[in-house]
């Protein structure tokens, strides 16, 4: 009787919490709200008052759909992506990259020196260097952002999530050596993830450039064509213990450099990719333990990781910004804009403990703080920053039913 309880109030319960969460961010992000922040902060109130209940993440089905949101995401990110531009300017890769380990390094060893010890610390470290590219790319595209700074905190948001990926298989296959000492378990937690999955992704857009070329009767179908897929390779990766993040970033990736742009494909991927971006959010916001917000030492790892991510990005950018042609006001405000952490940390941390990782859940438990600041403010930071940069446009209203052009690499 529990259980069916449980089942009815989850789908009495979700329903309405989704459709509050929409109708308010619509109300509210005329008025400079970012939709992001509100849907996160719905997701937070459900859980709080009981209705925001029946989505665990050891039930497969929401934690898999929540994949499938971020995915579609990391999937955009990645058509933007121009890997040639990195070529011509290798400072911004290595400005990505020095972030990202000077952030994993500081957060490990503030940690250590703070006296919050144990295993869950380098995997905790690991996932704070990722940005949030959902965040992210829906803010830029609320707010129809285009120009230097808005391009820098794409593609370094992707580096970051690239090296974050790459962290915690690291840490994971440490974990299971020096613990368990399973060599096999290691290698199949790090390196035949990290590289069958860019495999599965980069094979799956070498397929669908072939299939998707040609004009198209309806308009949608390239959307539809691209969504399709991008669901065949999130649960195949999901079955197969690979990463599907990395996946769909891969195959983005692969789909710009061999020159089949989603020209034809609506932004955000049109109605459903809005709604699973609600769903992500929420999902994101309910997710977060109100028994850690209580601790204290959950708010000292929130102060580390938000230090860490905060000052050591605007510190980096603005003093790389000249070699890498930029200025140092630009360089700081791409380092302000990289500041949102939530549903790329909280779906990594999740699919961590499906897999039988022991610290994932005491780390996404000390990280319940830092998530909920980042989630919900840092929107907010990512807005002023694309704002001062006057980068940004008409704010959107609406999605947006125009095609997207792929973006031009920024100099």
């Amino acid at each position: 009787m529990a259980g069916f309880d449980s089942i009815r109030a989850a789908l009495l319960g979700w329903p309405a919490l989704l459709w509050l969460a929409w109708w308010l961010g619509e109300r509210w992000q005329p008025h400079g709200v970012p939709r992001v922040s509100v849907y996160v902060a719905v997701g937070l109130a459900g859980s709080a008052i009981g209705l925001a209940v029946g989505l665990d993440a050891d039930s497969g089905g929401p934690a898999l759909l929540a994949q499938l949101a971020l995915s579609l995401v990391l999937f955009e990110l990645g058509c933007r992506i121009h890997l040639g531009w990195f070529r011509r300017n290798p400072w911004v890769l290595l400005i990505g990259l020095l972030q990202s380990v000077v952030i994993f390094v500081a957060v490990l060893w503030a940690l250590a020196a703070a006296g919050l010890g144990g295993q869950w610390r380098p995997l905790l470290a690991a996932v704070a260097v990722a940005a949030s590219p959902a965040s992210l790319l829906r803010v830029a595209n609320d707010l129809r952002a285009a120009g230097q700074v808005t391009e820098r905190v794409l593609h370094l948001a992707a580096i970051q999530c690239v090296v974050a990926v790459l962290l915690v298989k690291g840490v994971t296959g440490h974990w299971y050596l020096s613990e368990a000492g399973d060599w096999a378990q290691a290698a199949l937690g790090s390196v035949y993830a990290v590289g069958i999955s860019i495999a599965l992704g980069v094979a799956l857009a070498i397929v669908v450039a072939a299939l998707l070329r040609g004009p198209f009767t309806s308009p949608a179908a390239p959307t539809v064509g691209y969504a399709l897929a991008l669901v065949w390779l999130t649960v195949v990766s999901d079955a197969l213990h690979l990463s599907p993040l990395l996946a769909a970033l891969s195959f983005g990736v692969a789909l710009r450099e061999r020159r089949v742009f989603v020209a034809n494909a609506q932004r955000d991927f049109g109605s459903l990719g809005l709604l699973l971006g609600v769903f992500l959010f929420v999902y994101v916001g309910s997710r977060l333990s109100w028994d850690a917000l209580t601790q204290g030492a959950v708010w000292g790892v929130a102060a580390v990781v938000l230090a860490a991510r905060i000052l050591i990005p605007v510190a980096i950018h603005a003093m790389l910004a000249v070699p890498s042609g930029t200025t140092p006001r630009k360089g700081a405000l791409t380092g302000v804009a990289l500041v949102p952490m939530s549903a790329m940390t909280l779906l990594l941390l999740e699919r961590s403990i499906v897999l039988g990782l022991p610290p994932a859940a005491e780390a996404l438990w000390f990280l319940s703080a830092a998530l909920l600041w980042l989630e919900l403010c840092g929107p907010w930071v990512t807005q002023w920053a694309l704002v001062a940069a006057r980068e940004a446009g008409s704010p959107s209203r609406g999605p947006a039913t125009a095609s997207v052009p792929p973006s031009p690499p920024p100099r």
